[in-house]
C-alpha cells in the first residue's frame, strides 16, 4: 500500500511540473492576445501562409497579433483584422505588408507607419497594402526567363546580310 502511495505522490508533482513548464512556455512565447488593444483591419490581394495569432510588427518588434481573416464578398480581397497594443498609435497613411520570417520561416504583418499628423481610429482600417509574394512563382518566371535568354540563336540560322 505505501509503494502505490509514493508512485502516486510521483506522479502528480511530474503532472504539477508539467502543467507549470507548459504555462511558462505559453507565457514566454508571447502567443496570448494583446491585453487591452484596439482592432485594426486591413484588405490585401493574397495572405498565402498567414495565419491567426501570427504577429503583427513594425520595425521588427512585435506590437500586436493577427485576430482573424476573411473574405470580402464584394472585392474578393482577404481582410486581416489585427489586434494592436495599445500604446501604439499609428498614421493614417500607415502602409501594411504581409512579410516572412526568412525563406522557410512563417508570415507576419509588417506595418510601416507613415508621416500624417492623424491617427487610425480604433477599428480603422490601413489603405495601403501590400500581400504576400508567391515564392513558387517567382522562381518560375526566372527559371523560364533564363531558359528563353539562353536560346539566342540556334545553329541552323544564317547570319543577317550573307
Amino acid at each position: 500500500m505505501g509503494n502505490r502511495l509514493v508512485e502516486t505522490l510521483a506522479g502528480g508533482a511530474v503532472i504539477c511540473v508539467a502543467v507549470a513548464f507548459a504555462f511558462f512556455s505559453y507565457s514566454r512565447a508571447g502567443l496570448s492576445s494583446v491585453e487591452g488593444g484596439y482592432e485594426l483591419s486591413a484588405s490585401f490581394n493574397r495572405i498565402d501562409g498567414l495565419a491567426t495569432g501570427n504577429d503583427v510588427r513594425i520595425s521588427g518588434v512585435k506590437v500586436g497579433s493577427v485576430v482573424s481573416q476573411n473574405l470580402d464578398p464584394k472585392t474578393y480581397m482577404a481582410v486581416v483584422h489585427m489586434k494592436i497594443q495599445p500604446n501604439v498609435e499609428l498614421p493614417t497613411d500607415s502602409a501594411a505588408k504581409i512579410a516572412s520570417d526568412g525563406l522557410l520561416g512563417g508570415k507576419f504583418v509588417s506595418l510601416e507607419p507613415g508621416g500624417d499628423i492623424d491617427m487610425i481610429k480604433p477599428g480603422g482600417t490601413i489603405q495601403y497594402t501590400q500581400g504576400s509574394v508567391n515564392l513558387e512563382e517567382l522562381i518560375g518566371q526566372v527559371i523560364y526567363s533564363n531558359k528563353s535568354q539562353g536560346d539566342g540563336g540556334s545553329k541552323d540560322s544564317a547570319p543577317a546580310g550573307k
